[in-house]
């Protein structure tokens, strides 16, 4: 297997740290009342445009909660731990892979259902949202803490990341881990020669096959290492339902299917398995970063995980 994945990963790294070394200093420091919106703001503040208004927030707030996936991996990435999250499972809890620092964070809820009380309680300074799941809340929120919310957690992950770094003042460094993520795609379909080949990625749940296409997080990760997505209808969505019968149609040269287990051979679907001679290349995925882990640092981690997968095929 070659070492050249690797090697790229640890220098990618190492731009990273050296990047948000520099501009730590030129982007949280500034403490003067005009926004970056062109807005004025009270001392201490500086004002964000979102999907709700605009909100007064702190220059370096410290107590952040969020209850998006996105914004929880921004925050992390960008070295401002929340107090609270909000998470997809309570089960699961904070994912794994945002680290040890992530694993102490207070969950406050399901991403679905907020627990106010819960939010309240730990005295945020800044509260993320999403208007597309929490629409109802934003004013019970904005009573608690200054209140910024994204418009839809499923419009381009990228423009999310921009917006929630705005919120933490922190713009500069989050450009720098975009840039950083789209230098590792390149490395990627450098090494692989990924150009003109098909990827699809395939989640399982509830009896139906969920393909997600070019527009969302995994699917657009794909594209940006070098593959594209099978054409179909999409309908305006970042993912369409196939039902069992139909798995032939996920068809492509890669084909990856998220578990919740990636280890366990037994967690492929048998309707993938029937179909192994349409899809030969088929490879289990841990669906913990690569359905939800949407932010800097899951896209990283999906690309450590692509060329993972890809290097195993290289070498047989």
């Amino acid at each position: 297997m070659s070492n050249r994945p690797r090697k790229a990963k640890a220098i990618t790294a190492l731009a990273i740290a050296a990047a948000l070394t520099v501009l730590t200093a030129c982007s949280s420091g500034t403490a003067d009342n005009t926004s970056e919106t062109g807005g004025s703001a009270t001392a201490g503040t500086h004002a964000v445009e979102h999907a709700r208004g605009v909100s007064d927030v702190p220059l370096s707030p410290q107590r952040v909660v969020v209850l998006e996936p996105v914004e929880l991996d921004t925050a992390v990435a960008l070295d401002v731990i929340p107090v609270g999250t909000a998470v997809l499972s309570q089960k699961t809890g904070v994912p794994a892979y945002l680290g040890e620092k992530a694993a102490s964070i207070e969950m406050v809820g399901t991403v679905p259902e907020p627990n106010l009380e819960a939010i309240a309680a730990l005295a945020p300074d800044l509260i993320l949202g999403t208007d597309s799941r929490h629409m109802e809340l934003y004013d019970k929120l904005s009573g608690i803490a200054p209140t910024v919310f994204l418009a839809d957690h499923a419009a381009p992950w990228q423009e999310n990341v921009q917006l929630v770094a705005k919120a933490l003042n922190k713009t500069a460094e989050a450009d720098a881990l975009l840039a950083a993520y789209e230098d590792r795609c390149a490395e990627i379909a450098a090494e692989f020669d990924t150009a003109g080949q098909t990827a699809q990625l395939v989640r399982p749940r509830k009896g139906l096959l969920t393909l997600y296409g070019p527009t969302s997080f995994a699917g657009g990760t794909l594209e940006c290492a070098g593959f594209t997505t099978p054409a179909r209808d999409w309908e305006n969505s970042i993912s369409v339902d196939l039902s069992p019968e139909l798995a032939s149609q996920a068809q492509a040269d890669l084909v990856l299917v998220t578990s919740a287990d990636p280890s366990d051979p037994s967690t492929m679907p048998v309707e993938m398995t029937a179909n192994a001679e349409l899809m030969p290349n088929t490879h289990l995925v841990d669906m913990s970063f690569w359905i939800t882990g949407v932010g800097p640092l899951g896209g990283q981690t999906v690309l450590d995980d692509l060329a993972r997968i890809l290097g195993e095929n290289a070498n047989g």
